[in-house]
């Protein structure tokens, strides 16, 4: 299904230029599109790194999805690609039914701190992503694997 703000709110927030901007800066010649994500970490860091993912294709094996306990987790692809972007509600500390969107270009996703997701899965090369998230101590990693796994198909 297509990523809206609406139906990805209770996992995140869409990053996206969508209407008028804010306010325009530099002379009036760009719109800034103002604090768009709410960056949360239980402490160290926020930190950029750039991810360079092989691209996928659907129908699409999820087996197993991840989270991030002391911190949020922000995509930006560095294409105007879609991307596939999976997520799947808590249920007692393990993932329920998961839910599969396809971004549009220019679209990127920040994860709630906790939430269920799927593993970066590009659509098309290059898989480039700057991905902002908590550098520091600790484990920030969750995985859980499906008994039966799912397929996401187009549609």
């Amino acid at each position: 299904m297509p990523l809206t703000p609406e139906a990805f709110a209770p996992f995140g927030d869409v990053l996206e230029v969508a209407g008028e901007p804010d306010k325009l800066i530099n002379q009036g010649q760009c719109g800034r599109y103002h604090d768009r994500a709410e960056l949360d970490f239980s402490d160290g860091r926020a930190g950029i790194s750039l991810f360079n993912a092989n691209p996928r294709s659907l129908p699409y094996r999820l087996d197993m999805v991840e989270r991030h306990p002391e911190g949020s987790q922000a995509f930006l692809p560095m294409t105007q690609h879609p991307f596939l972007v999976v997520v799947a509600p808590d249920e007692n500390g393990r993932p329920g039914e998961p839910l599969a969107f396809v971004t549009a270009p220019g679209q990127a996703v920040n994860y709630h701190r906790g939430t269920w997701h799927g593993v970066l899965a590009p659509l098309h090369a290059p898989g480039l992503f700057a991905v902002i998230d908590r550098i520091g101590e600790g484990a920030n990693l969750e995985e859980a694997w499906f008994d039966e796994p799912y397929e996401v198909v187009a549609g």
